[in-house]
Order: structure tokens, then sequence, then C-alpha cells
């Protein structure tokens, strides 16, 4: 199309040279569509454009009937003015693809600039990344510290307080037997007696559960560990657990996933753990409700979750839940998930928490496949709504 109008622009000067013969100096014109010719199609059509121009001037000349003194004289024009063409189709030819370079490099600059700070963004991202794995690990830490040293108080108080417990709950033994037989002669009832030593004894036995529950956390056994099928070992356990879902109105639903293999854990750990979960989910349903346990593969990751239809939390609850002796239950020790945190920590493995006042939550849990199941890693738990 840029040829074409060349050839046109080329004509039309031609036409005008023609019919003015030697009234109009037009020569200069043929340079339009030369240089239109040149920068639009390239250095070889401005080229042929600047022999056409010269052919039709030369053609124009002899046939305006001029006389020149020398009959060479129009073809010597004619010559001159084709290196001029030329002249001007290299320089501008030159021009262009200086331009082309320059723009290029303009154009490599600002690719440069792009990766330079698509580079930038990724490191800072990574150093960012890295700061706050830092700082996770350090918190892990220190939580690590304050967990042990608390679990080394704990197990020398419940060892010191375990005894005189087991002692007292003898001597209410013996009390309630000098109770029955005080009564042959008493105007009170037995009953009244007995009341009073069965809150005793319940109070003791709800110490005796809190002291157990501390020397669990404070003294977890050498984890043996084995491959599992993570599916048929869920069946099984949940199999036991029938008549607890029943009682408490609880319906349970299981998705296990086929594709899922074995893991390596220490069975009697791992239920511990779950069992944990299962435990605050049915807590957390006191009028029944929905209880869905799944199992699924995720890339490099065993996920098992554990989900309920519950009274769910608050953001700030979920930011506490982890945190030793932290409980919103009566009666309990704040010691169940911290302990399960410290079961995951042993595999390697990490936990997620979501939840949402008034719908439920669910625990989702990551275990590491091959070989990174075998080496304990810093197990990390996050929370969100």
């Amino acid at each position: 199309m840029n040829i074409f109008i060349a050839l046109v622009l080329a004509a039309l000067v031609g036409t005008v040279d023609y019919a003015t013969g030697r009234d109009l100096a037009v020569s200069a014109f043929y340079l339009i569509p030369i240089c239109w010719a040149c920068w639009t199609a390239g250095r070889r059509p401005g080229l042929w454009l600047a022999g056409l121009c010269t052919l039709v001037w030369l053609f124009s000349d002899l046939s305006s009937g001029y006389q020149y003194p020398y009959s060479a004289i129009p073809y010597w024009n004619a010559l001159m003015l084709l290196g001029l063409f030329i002249a001007v189709v290299y320089s501008l030819s030159a021009f262009q693809s200086a331009h082309g370079r320059l723009q290029e490099a303009q154009s490599l600059l600002e690719n440069q600039n792009e990766r330079l700070e698509k580079t930038v963004r990724q490191r800072t991202a990574a150093l960012e990344a890295e700061i706050a794995e830092r700082k996770r690990q350090e918190n892990a830490r220190l939580q690590a510290e304050r967990l042990a040293m608390v679990g080394s108080i704990a197990a020398q108080v419940a060892h010191e307080v375990r005894n005189p417990l087991g002692s007292i709950t003898l001597n209410l033994d013996l009390l309630s037997k000098e109770i029955e037989k005080l009564s042959a002669t008493s105007r009170h009832a037995p009953q009244e007696g007995g009341i009073l030593v069965n809150e005793m004894r319940e109070e003791i036995r709800r110490i005796q559960r809190v002291i157990e529950d501390y020397l669990r956390f404070a003294r977890l056994p050498r984890f043996q560990r084995r491959p599992v099928k993570l599916n048929e070992y869920l069946e099984q356990k949940l199999a036991f657990m029938g008549a607890t879902f029943e009682k408490a109105g609880v319906r349970l639903r299981t998705e296990f996933d086929s594709a899922l293999g074995t893991i390596n854990v220490d069975p009697e750990q791992l239920w511990q753990a779950c069992l944990n979960l299962l435990q605050n989910s049915l807590e957390a349903m006191p009028e029944g409700g929905s209880l869905d346990v799944s199992t699924r593969r995720q890339g490099d990751e065993a996920l098992l979750c554990v989900a309920d239809t519950g009274n769910g939390m608050t953001q700030e609850q979920q930011e506490q839940l982890f945190v030793p002796f932290f409980t919103t239950k009566k009666g309990g020790t704040g010691l169940g998930l911290p302990l399960t945190l410290r079961i995951l920590n042993e595999h390697g493995a990490r936990i997620e928490c979501a939840s949402t006042v008034g719908k439920g939550t669910s625990f989702t849990i990551h275990f590491p496949l091959g070989e990174a199941s075998r080496h304990g890693h810093a197990a990390k738990h996050t929370t969100g709504r």
C-alpha cells in the first residue's frame, strides 16, 4: 500500500513536470515519493523508486522540447539527479536504522528495568518471608522453652500432689464406712454424710484428671513411628466411638480419599491428637449436630480434616487456641490442643483452624509424605475465619 502511494505521488510529480515544461523547477518534489518509499518500505524500494523518478524526469525533460547547447546535458542532469536521490535514500535509511536501533535499545532498557524491578520485588518478598519465618521460628523456640519449663514444673507438682490425693481418697473410703457405722446411733440419715463424701471424692477425681493431663503434656512417650494406612486406621478408631456420637446426638460423616496411601506416624499418639480434636467438636455441639472427618492427598502432603457445626469461636479465641492452660470450657485444663500441637510437632506436621461464630469449626492437619514425614520439623498452626 505504501509503495502504491509512492508511485501515485511520483506519477503526479512527473505529470506536473511534463505539463509545465521549463516554467517550474519541480525536480526536488521527486524526493517526496522517494523518501516515503524509503521510510515505509526500506532502502531497496527507495532506490528502485529513485531510479524510476530519474527516468520520469528525463522523459519529461526530453519531451518538453527545450534545446540544450549539448545533447548530453539532459542525461548528465539525470545522472546528477539520480546521485542526489541515491544519497538521500542512503542518508534516510541510515537515519531510520539508527532510529530503530535506538528504539530497540530503549525497549531493551525498559525490559531490563522491568526484570530488575521484578527481581527486586521477588527478593524483597523472599526476604520478608525469611524474616517472618525466622520470627516464627524464634517464637516457636521461645514457646517450646516456656512449655518445657511449665512441663517440668507441672511434673514436679503433679508427683508431689498425686500421692497425697491417693491417701485422701483412701481415707475418704474409710470415712464413708465409719459414717455408715455411726448412722445407727445418730439421728441424721447416712445419705447426708455419703453425699458429702461423694462430692469430695468427685473433686479429688477432677484434680487427678488435671494432674494426669499435666503429666501427659509434660512427658510425651518416646515416639515409635511406622507406616499407617490413614483411611483404614481412622475407620477402625471411629467405629469404636459410634455410641459416643449417638449419645451426643452427633451425626458422623466420613469422606476418605482412596488415592491416599500410608503415612509414617506413631499410631497411638496420632489417635491422641485426633481424639482431642473430636472431643473439642463434641463439646462445641451440646445440642447435637454434624461432624465431618475427611482425608485427601494434596501434593506431597496428606490432609486430615475434622469439621463440626458447633458454636464456633471468635478471632481472639482462635489466636489463643494453642496456648497452654487457655480454655473456654468449665473444668477444662487448657492442655488438650497444646498437647495435640506437640504431637504434630514431633511428626513434622502443621495444623490449621478456621472457625465462624455460630457456624462451626474445622481443623486441618497437614502430614508430610515421603522423606519429610520421617523427620520432625517445627509444627505451625494458623487460624482464620
